[in-house]
């Protein structure tokens, strides 16, 4: 018998009445009724009612004790008289006849029992404490449970799990790298790796087929509500012999697994995923990362404009701008503030404002006074509009529009309650461009992954625009965020030396940064190609959790700092000396 209980606090049911019991645990809660001091009790796996009478000597004890001290308790369980149906031990309680205190509990700095309004620097400062707060403490487990079955359904399709270094070489593309002074190679420094990219691809090279990993990945770049500062958690996979279709259906089969399975009632898309180019993707939705939940579709109006009637439009349609609108059913007798506050929205943006068009019952109303009986027409014909209906326009080019045009449709669904909260939508986001024009300098960079193929390989390269050359790069995307990357790698040398050799990096940059993979690749590296979904973003998402903090066990604040462990800090003269570093001093 375990010395210190032989029940959990999550264990006891009505058919344990009469048995003795020994339970340890937090005090959750304590409630003193003069004759009676009821207290629950609160392990890992739940909490039991446990009762104190006023005539133990155990009485004064118990009362002299702060919720949150543990103790350990012996007694007969019993059936409650008043019996809580929301616990799953609540038809039961323990008549405490010992009690074993084994630590005592400060005044806390908030309450665990109940959810307050504790500041979050507090909570993080003090996170084993935020960690037993229900909520919280589920998120982590359900984590836990969400990395259990994605290990489960890679192994059942044949891959086999891998762990790659965490010490390697700083890397010139991505995010900063957090770096490691090297204490025996005075000067030179380690970086943690933002993600097993190299290795993973070196795997492949080495005739290991399928790769799979839960790996940690490190990268020094601003947090945001979805994003965690310094380190984060990815479901790294790779295959060889493998083309695009075979990682979806390998990634369909293990994140659609895992939204099925914890989707807790709501519905879930079914794979095949749909697929959206990503110049489509840009168009029609105004994000590489679609919320598809929302069923607003911005369609191309340019061709309506240019004789419209509507002279600011129809000018900028002749400039070769490009007018995009937004059909919306039943807001045509939504009051003129409305459609005011979307006008601006859209000049606080820079885009000079929108119009619209509404066939309210009282009438048409908008730009529907500058139009012609046969362009109203014309309108209705081209968006099958009918009474109650409204289209919005706006006016732009270049990816700014496309991204603005894409904040306009989220806000328009969001303040019209059209997003399916219910659902999990999943689509891949494919054909990416390979290069991307940088908007101060003109130069030419890689758009996402310099690892990737370039659809049509080095014919392309040497023959095509860069700014026409698509990728076989593809982004797994649910509800508005991207839950996955990945690509069909580029396995050829010197295809690898004409992609970067464009983006402005010649031999000897290829050499030096990417040398134990480029070398490898010349004794014969088979095509392969792989994807890496993020754990932290799924859970998040199964959880409907709007700071990824909160299904992280131990994270970093907002200024990427552990205000429970006081980390970053500083370190001894002697440490650096060691390490061969001097620290210079920033006068301001």
């Amino acid at each position: 018998m375990n010395e210190y209980r032989n029940f959990t606090c999550g264990d006891l049911r009505a058919a344990d009445a009469g048995k003795r019991v020994k339970l340890a645990g937090w005090i959750h809660r304590k409630r003193n009724l003069g004759n009676l001091c009821f207290v629950d009790l609160r392990d890992h796996y739940g909490i039991t009612q446990c009762v104190f009478d006023s005539n133990s000597p155990l009485f004064a004890q118990i009362q002299d004790l702060r919720v949150e001290s543990v103790i350990g308790i012996d007694g007969i369980a019993v059936i409650r008289e008043s019996q809580n149906p929301n616990l799953s031990t609540g038809e039961i309680e323990i008549k405490v006849d010992a009690l074993q205190v084994y630590s005592k509990a400060d005044v806390l700095p908030f309450q665990i029992a109940i959810e307050d309004d504790a500041p979050e620097e507090i909570r993080l400062k003090y996170r084993f404490l935020d960690l037993r707060r229900e909520r919280l403490h589920n998120n982590i487990l359900l984590r836990s449970a969400v990395i259990s079955e994605m290990r489960r359904l890679m192994l059942e399709q044949g891959f086999t799990e891998y762990q790659t270094p965490i010490l390697t070489s700083s890397s010139p593309e991505g995010a900063r790298d957090f770096l490691v002074p090297s204490r025996i190679n005075p000067g030179k420094f380690y970086a943690l790796p933002q993600a097993p990219q190299q290795f993973k691809q070196l795997l492949m090279v080495s005739g290991f087929d399928k790769y799979f990993q839960v790996a940690p990945c490190f990268r020094d770049e601003d947090p945001r509500a979805d994003r965690s500062p310094g380190e984060f958690y990815q479901l790294d996979m790779e295959m060889s012999f493998a083309t695009q279709e075979d990682v979806f259906a390998v990634i369909e089969h293990t994140m659609g697994g895992v939204f099925n399975k914890f989707a807790n009632g709501r519905q879930v898309d079914q794979a095949p995923f749909i697929r959206i180019p990503f110049r489509e993707a840009m168009f029609k939705y105004g994000s590489d990362k679609p919320d598809l939940r929302n069923p607003l579709i911005l369609q191309d109006a340019t061709s309506f404009f240019g004789n419209s009637g509507f002279g600011v439009y129809d000018g900028l349609a002749k400039e070769g701008k490009i007018i995009k609108a937004l059909v919306i059913g039943g807001i045509a007798d939504k009051p003129r503030s409305f459609f005011d506050k979307l006008d601006a929205y859209a000049k606080e943006e820079g885009f000079g404002g929108i119009a619209y068009v509404a066939l309210s019952s009282g009438g048409a109303k908008g730009i529907a006074r500058l139009l012609s009986e046969e362009k109203m027409n014309e309108l209705k014909q081209m968006f099958t509009l009918s009474e109650g209906d409204a289209v919005i326009f706006m006016v732009g080019s270049g990816l700014r529009f496309d991204k603005f045009s894409g904040r306009l449709r989220n806000k328009i669904g969001e303040e019209l309650d059209l997003i399916d909260k219910n659902s999990f939508k999943l689509c891949w986001i494919v054909d990416f461009p390979f290069y991307e024009e940088n908007e101060e300098t003109g130069a030419i960079e890689f758009s996402h992954n310099p690892f990737s193929m370039p659809q049509g390989g080095m014919d392309a390269l040497l023959n095509k625009n860069p700014l026409e050359i698509l990728a076989y790069q593809y982004d797994l995307v649910c509800n508005g965020a991207e839950l996955a990357s990945g690509a069909v790698r580029n396995h050829e040398p010197e295809i690898m030396y004409k992609a970067f050799e464009i983006a402005g990096y010649d031999h000897s940059v290829v050499d030096d940064k990417f040398g134990g993979m480029i070398n490898a690749f010349k004794y014969g590296a088979p095509p392969h190609a792989g994807c890496a979904p993020g754990v932290d973003r799924t859970v998040m998402l199964i959880l409907d959790e709007p700071i990824i903090r909160d299904v992280i066990i131990f994270p970093l604040n907002g200024k990427a700092q552990d205000l429970m462990m006081q980390a970053p800090n500083y370190v001894t003269e002697q440490q650096l000396q060691e390490l061969h570093i001097n620290i210079v001093k920033d006068d301001k």
